[in-house]
């Protein structure tokens, strides 16, 4: 009895820590997801800023406003597009990590345009431009390096494996076309299978007639062999039986010999 209760008292303590588990992953997973939200939503929100103050601001805010749009568009399709390609690719990965080195700097060079951004000092962020401008141009011209380089990639291995296909395509439309260049073959062996007699095919061995003592029993063997089902015994012609062989019964008159005169 105590066994039974400490066996139902471990399963109810691990249903328990199972419950507890699941629970805990699912606010995990939940959290996860509205952070995703949150950061995407924030993000959709401050690209649209960027751009209306690029299109709507003129002089250093502008300037500023351009190159953080710039830096973000070009590192956010390079990560879309490793981060895509590695999980078919494999051979991706290094360039995964060289993109997160880049990253670090784009961050960083983010950040500071963002503070130059609430700079009340313009004529010093003004002098700050030209080099902010390089770097902005080096870490954007290195993502899309990486960015191209993975889709001239995938893009060559989608075009090999296309020719590939298309060359076990022809193999087979070739192979499905093949009655029309065997059909003139077709019709003379069929023109010689009709002029040959039926059994009498190539490689075909006729046995030998038995040996007999009687020539003539040879030949009709052979004969039969050669000319297929047996032939119809031809008649034979109607012998008189012979007077004298005739078996005579005492009822029956003899017969007179004839006298000349």
């Amino acid at each position: 009895m105590e066994a039974a209760l400490t066996i139902l008292a471990l399963l109810l303590v691990a249903f328990v820590a199972l419950g507890v588990y699941a629970t805990v992953k699912a606010v995990g997973a939940a959290k996860r997801g509205v952070d995703r939200t949150i950061t995407q939503a924030r993000r959709t929100v401050e690209d649209t800023t960027l751009r209306a103050k690029s299109f709507g601001q003129v002089g250093v805010a502008g300037e500023l406003a351009q190159l953080r749009l710039s830096l973000r568009t070009s590192m956010r399709a390079t990560q879309d597009a490793l981060h895509a390609g590695v999980a078919e690719d494999a051979s991706l990965a290094e360039s995964v990590d060289l993109f997160r080195r880049l990253s670090a700097h784009g961050l960083e060079l983010d950040d500071e345009l963002k503070r130059l951004e609430r700079e009340p000092d313009r004529a010093t962020v003004a002098g700050l431009l030209p080099k902010l401008r390089e770097r902005t141009q080096r870490i954007t011209h290195s993502a899309e390096s990486l960015r191209w380089a993975a889709r001239d990639r995938a893009r060559q291995f989608a075009d090999d494996d296309l020719d590939a296909l298309n060359a076990q395509i022809d193999i087979e439309a070739g192979a499905l076309r093949h009655w029309a260049v065997d059909e003139p073959s077709s019709q003379t062996s069929g023109a010689g299978a009709s002029a040959t007699a039926p059994g009498q095919g190539p490689g075909t061995e006729w046995p030998e007639p038995a040996a007999s003592a009687d020539p003539s029993v040879g030949s009709s063997t052979a004969d039969e062999a050669w000319s297929g089902p047996a032939r119809e015994e031809s008649p034979q012609a109607i012998t008189a039986p012979d007077p004298r062989l005739r078996t005579t019964y005492p009822w029956q008159k003899s017969t007179r010999p004839e006298t000349t005169n």
